[in-house]
């Protein structure tokens, strides 16, 4: 019993580890193409995979209302297009692990969104926690490279980071929209997922179109093996195994459980970015990871008192605190 529940750990830390990775494997790719057109050719590819499937398993996926149309298309603009292209543009500047660590932070977004939207109350206890969360953030966004440095915006924040934060909030508003058409308007979210991956997809491919250079592609002379290998690996690792993965460990576990132990990636993705792109390990990630996850914890705990965190684990996709599509 007790090697099965290690086991099962194990295959949770696994996926956060894989999933990690993307933000390495991202860089790379940036190596061979301009950040919109490859968030096109990637969310095109892992729609047409999703979508293919879909298609032929659940046919009826496809009866859509023009109302959920609509909901799909702003799901399509916040959280595949504007998400993606911030997180890629600024993935040319930030090292892999602070791009990841923060987007760690969407657990705090959502607090805020839920707020908004759903009307969610942010007692002391909470916002003890977030001011926590948020004192954990600052040693992260001082760290700065030389590339971030040279497109600086004010004191310690540079535009790549404030992009990133975009990314990161806008993901996060993806995820309360899914959570909205998932419980109000019934939409699968495999359908939603795929459809929005797909319309974001054209978006981007609309945007690159007028700013990069088709000559007679944006990827680099010689290098489109490359390209759609590293996009390839970024669909599959991503887009098909870990959000599938994710999907089953919510049968086992509630998203609150699986939102702590995300908390570890950015301490996975300096490992990634060390080994396969030679970035020094920062000392200063390991810290702020450690802050962030007393502040996180302090969220939950008040969250769990006012009955917004779902203990069951029959109804887990509906919680706010969900992950993010990198």
């Amino acid at each position: 019993m007790i090697s099965y529940y290690f086991m099962s750990i194990a295959v949770v830390i696994f996926m956060y580890g894989i999933w990690s990775s993307m933000f390495s494997l991202a860089k790379i790719a940036l190596q061979y193409s301009p950040p919109v057109f490859l968030t096109g050719v990637r969310m095109t590819l892992a729609a047409v995979i999703l979508l293919g499937y879909l298609f032929l398993r659940n046919r009826s996926s496809f009866k859509l209302e023009r109302r959920q149309l609509l909901s799909i298309a702003f799901l399509a603009f916040f959280s595949i297009y504007l998400t993606n292209i911030l997180e890629f543009w600024a993935l040319q500047f930030l090292s892999a692990a602070k791009a990841c660590f923060i987007y760690s932070l969407s657990p705090f977004f959502a607090a805020f969104f839920s707020y908004l939207h759903f009307g969610e109350k942010i007692n002391k206890t909470k916002a003890l926690g977030l001011c926590i969360g948020f004192l954990g953030i600052i040693p992260v966004l001082t760290l700065q490279t030389g590339a971030e440095e040279l497109v600086n915006a004010f004191s310690f924040f540079s535009w790549p980071t404030l992009a990133i934060i975009g990314a990161a909030m806008s993901s996060v508003y993806g995820w309360v929209l899914l959570r909205l058409m998932v419980k109000d308007q019934m939409i699968s979210p495999m359908m939603a997922n795929g459809s929005s991956m797909l319309i974001g997809g054209l978006m981007a491919f609309i945007h690159s179109f007028f700013s990069d250079s088709w000559h007679p592609t944006p990827i680099a002379a010689g290098s489109f093996t490359p390209f759609l290998g590293w996009t390839l690996l970024m669909a599959f690792v991503s887009n098909i195994l870990c959000y599938n993965l994710y999907g089953f460990l919510l049968k086992k576990y509630t998203a609150t459980f699986l939102s702590f132990v995300g908390l570890l990636s950015p301490i996975f993705a300096s490992l990634h970015g060390w080994l396969f792109l030679g970035e020094p390990l920062s000392a200063l990630i390991f810290l702020s990871t450690a802050i962030v996850c007393i502040g996180l914890w302090i969220v939950y705990a008040a969250e769990l008192k006012q009955g917004y965190i779902i203990k069951s684990k029959e109804e887990p996709v509906l919680e706010s605190t969900a992950i993010n599509n990198s």
